[in-house]
């Protein structure tokens, strides 16, 4: 179901997904939304019988691993794809050695980040023309 995007196809899926959620739902310009990071990045994709539903991308920066562009296609949420995205993307930092995570929540989805052990580390602040809070978590 979730897996690390190991080809062009796979991340044309990434960035499918990514297009429907941030740019088409939620409105962030193209600009913003891709970024200089996205060759660096360990993306991952979610999918089922071929259908891209999900996607994520982890930066592993000195000693901590950030997650981010994480996104659940309107049509799969409610179905707790959302914290398995999260959980898978955890586990692969984990397993290379990380054990501090940033990310950049959305404000609404602050309780949901702190249900998988994350805590606002700062103050409220907009990126993309949204509220986000700046998160942490250490093992």
């Amino acid at each position: 179901m979730f897996r690390i995007a190991t080809n062009p196809d796979d991340l044309i899926k990434v960035f499918i997904v990514r297009g429907i959620v941030f740019l088409e739902e939620q409105n962030v310009p193209y600009a913003i939304e891709m970024d200089d990071y996205e060759n660096s990045a360990t993306h991952i994709l979610g999918e089922i019988d071929g259908e891209p539903f999900a996607a994520g991308r982890i930066r592993f920066i000195e000693d901590f691993a950030k997650l981010e562009r994480i996104a659940v296609r309107k049509d799969f949420r409610g179905k707790s794809y959302g914290h398995q995205i999260v959980d898978f993307m955890l586990d692969i930092a984990k397993s290379r050695g990380y054990k501090k995570f940033t990310l950049h929540a959305q404000a609404h989805l602050r309780s949901f980040y702190e249900q998988h052990g994350f805590h606002v580390c700062g103050e409220l602040f907009k990126e993309a023309n949204i509220d986000h809070f700046p998160m942490q978590r250490e093992e």
